[in-house]
């Protein structure tokens, strides 16, 4: 029995570290809920002061200033702010929970193509890291695979369900492509100089893509083929009903691969990343081509770089006149995530009208990924996904939840991390 010792103690271990129980996901009110009192930001850059919104059967019923009837339980929230909920695009939440276990991350598959797989059914709900975006207000996000040229397919998912299939809201959105760089760095574990050098392999790369989607489309023109999957899944980006998300950040990275999508009869295209996306505005702008720029909290990629040009580069991409969301890709991406809003807020410290830049985490996202019909905005009649905030959401000081609904369902705003907060204050005691 001694031998077994080191077992046990693992397994108590992991007993221990189950001892938070997952909060169970919200449930429908019985009637009609009216938040009464609070600056409604409805997203699309319009503010109504003194504002009611009335929430009924899981959607917004009425929205506006005293014309509104209050109907059912009154929530008085005077002097507080109502924004749409929050969306995380590109994330890989609920795929990886610890990053140091292999177990726990399920966001990458052995192989460059992968169009077929589909991070949705590996979506794990219960995960705490999940549960920790609803209190800075992320109530949706985009589940998205990494790894190799072509990923797989992302889908959308309310973050407050008991599996995948109850947080699913849009399955199988669009496929991940990741375009080779005509520079990278040298590897100088294999004695490579640390600097940039060319990729000698650009050409093949980009003519092995080629390869594969003109592949692809043979096979959705000719049926009598045998069962693909792979190029069955590509289907969608010929026909317009799955979108290719194109990551590039290289001036000719992204014309040499929108150009080349295009030829290929790829319909939609959304931009991930487009670090020098603001010295080809015009050509963007002619192909229809949103951008989801990656977290701003960063350094610059060049020497000679302007020392703002992560801050910046949003309100550039805007001013010019393009879709443009945000996401929180780069180290620490799931934990960065919950700062969403707070990235926002700094576009906004840019000098972006702090209305419009809420449109970069929520209208504008929605829209990006397709689902506007129901989200991003408080509009009568969409889904009532929303959040109630003390003060500016985005504003690290001051967003502090009170209240939060997704479809309708009054949310718990307690985690790990609050638990933690609770039972250490009790022990140090509270300023």
């Amino acid at each position: 029995m001694k031998n077994f010792t080191p077992l046990y103690t693992l397994i108590i271990l992991g007993f221990m570290g189950m001892t938070h129980a997952q909060q169970v996901p919200g449930v429908q009110s019985s009637g009609p809920i009216t938040l009464s009192g609070a600056t409604a930001h409805i997203g699309d850059g319009t503010v109504i002061n003194d504002s009611r919104i009335v929430i009924d059967q899981g959607r917004i019923s009425a929205i506006g200033g005293d014309e509104v009837t209050p109907r059912g339980a009154v929530i008085d929230v005077t002097g507080q702010h109502v924004y749409p909920g929050i969306i995380a695009p590109v994330s890989s939440l609920g795929l990886v929970e610890i990053d140091a276990i292999r177990q726990t991350r399920d966001d990458a598959e052995l192989g460059e193509y992968l169009p077929n797989i589909r991070s949705i059914i590996a979506y794990n709900a219960e995960s705490r890291v999940v549960e920790s975006m609803r209190p800075n207000g992320v109530l949706l996000a985009q589940t998205t695979p990494q790894g190799g040229t072509i990923s797989g397919t992302s889908s959308i998912v309310q973050l407050d369900a008991w599996n995948w299939e109850d947080a699913a809201v849009k399955l199988d959105d669009g496929i991940h492509l990741h375009w080779p760089d005509t520079y990278r760095r040298g590897r100088w574990w294999m004695g490579e100089s640390r600097g940039w050098t060319p990729n000698k392999k650009y050409g093949e790369q980009t003519q092995a893509i080629a390869t594969y989607f003109q592949s692809g489309i043979s096979y959705t023109q000719d049926q009598s083929k045998e069962p693909h999957e792979a190029f069955k899944a590509l289907k969608g980006v010929f026909d317009g009903s799955k979108t290719i998300y194109l990551y590039a950040d290289g001036e000719r990275e992204i014309v040499d691969a929108v150009s080349q999508l295009k030829d290929l009869a790829v319909k939609r295209i959304v931009l991930v990343g487009g670090y020098e996306a603001h010295k080809i505005i015009p050509f963007l702008k002619a192909h229809e081509i949103p951008v989801i720029v990656d977290r701003v909290h960063a350094t610059p990629a060049q020497d000679d770089d302007d020392y703002d040009q992560p801050f910046k580069l949003p309100k550039l991409l805007v001013d010019g006149g393009l879709l443009v969301g945000l996401n929180a890709r780069g180290s620490m991406e799931r934990m960065s995530t919950r700062n969403l809003p707070f990235y926002a807020g700094h576009v906004a410290g840019q000098g972006l009208a702090p209305e419009e830049a809420l449109k970069l985490v929520t209208a504008n996202t929605a829209k990006i990924l397709g689902i506007e019909g129901q989200y991003g905005t408080l509009t009568q009649g969409k889904s009532a996904t929303l959040f109630v905030s003390r003060g500016d959401a985005l504003d690290m000081r001051t967003n502090q939840l009170t209240h939060a609904f997704i479809d309708g369902r009054v949310l718990s705003l307690e985690t790990h991390q609050t638990e933690l907060y609770e039972r250490y204050s009790e022990k140090y005691g509270q300023d």
